[in-house]
């Protein structure tokens, strides 16, 4: 759903795991979270961003890929 969040995640080898014990939530929650549009809360996102890849563009980051929104449409 983020592919730029994803790649930045995994150049960085940031994981699901490290994003959940940074929001305090559970791993699979994470995962739900970046794999469902709309799911992500602004505050999580923006603390992803300031704390693990403040050199990144914001709305490039959480850019979601156009075929998924595509794929949900048909």
């Amino acid at each position: 759903m983020y592919p730029n969040l994803r790649a930045e995640m995994a150049r960085s080898r940031v994981t699901n795991e490290m994003i959940a014990k940074m929001l305090g939530i559970n791993p699979a929650t994470v995962s739900a979270k970046l794999n469902t549009k709309d799911r992500l809360k602004l505050c999580e996102a923006r603390k992803i961003h300031d704390e693990l890849f403040p050199k990144t563009d914001f709305i490039q980051l959480f850019t979601v890929a156009e075929n998924e929104d595509e794929n949900k449409a048909s």
